[in-house]
């Protein structure tokens, strides 16, 4: 197969998942809504509690609102990833998507390929969110919007590759919607979306131990400098290598002679 062919096939798999995106349009706008209840609600009583004694590098946030904005852009694309991964789920067990893994394509460029349509969707939801926020009164750096491009195709990238692994271990839509909730709220809660690490070392030195293992903090981390126009490089670094390990993770589980939803003797699909 040559270029033309790839390149079809990578235009049609994106194309399809966008046009799924745009025919949701309660996904699109449930995406806004709860980040922005955090940012215009809990920003409030969170504002108070921690105070504005920010310590290196975060010194240059005025505000506790501006401080979290990071991590809300980070929960819309875990959500997305978790959402995305949920549909091929449901695709699997209507058999669309065994039709597209048995294509001539190799496996990695398929999943590849919806893996950046999922990431490009959450890009689309995150800018709103910003746009929303704007309006609201809380702004980033001019080129911080634009140098915060490449990390958030990074981050959607990593956390939806997390969200395509789990697919492949769950066989049925009911108990993937389940372990959504399981992986979500503590990767969540236990990361710098919230709060700086060291608060957190502060309360529960478990706990910051936690955080520190969790590849959502870097997430939040390196989207926290690149809206301010510098880089992370060792969050990008651990953003990176997660990525390379969800995917290839995704990649295994997903082929069918060797993979973790591979059929076991006697059983059924």
């Amino acid at each position: 197969m040559n270029l033309t062919v790839y390149r079809r096939a990578f235009v049609g798999i994106v194309g399809r998942e966008i046009l799924r995106f745009l025919h949701q349009r309660e996904r699109f706008f449930s995406a806004l809504v709860r980040p922005l209840v955090w940012l215009l609600i809990f920003a409030a009583g969170f504002r108070a509690v921690l105070g504005l004694s920010m310590q290196p590098p975060y010194r240059t946030y005025v505000e506790y609102d501006v401080y979290i904005v990071p991590g809300l852009l980070a929960m819309i694309q875990l959500f997305n990833g978790m959402q995305s991964s949920l549909s091929m789920v449901y695709d699997r067990e209507m058999g669309s998507m065994r039709v597209l893994l048995t294509t001539p394509l190799p496996r990695w460029f398929v999943l590849f390929s919806k893996l950046f349509a999922g990431a490009l969707v959450s890009i689309i939801q995150a800018y709103a969110f910003l746009a929303v926020a704007y309006l609201f009164g809380i702004k980033m750096p001019a080129w911080g919007y634009l140098t915060a491009l490449p990390i958030l195709m990074m981050t959607g990238l990593m956390l939806g590759s997390l969200g395509m692994l789990l697919s492949s271990t769950i066989r049925q839509l009911e108990n993937f919607a389940g372990v959504m909730n399981f992986i979500i709220f503590p990767t969540f809660f236990m990361s710098s979306a919230l709060y700086p690490l060291w608060k957190m070392r502060e309360s529960s030195y478990l706990v910051w131990q936690l955080c520190q293992l969790n590849p959502f903090t870097y997430a939040v981390e390196a989207l926290r400098f690149g809206l301010y126009m510098r880089a992370e490089w060792w969050s990008l670094g651990v953003v990176g290598g997660t990525l390379v390990l969800f995917l290839a993770g995704a990649v295994y589980g997903y082929n069918p002679s060797r993979g973790f939803t591979v059929r076991k003797a006697g059983g059924g699909e």
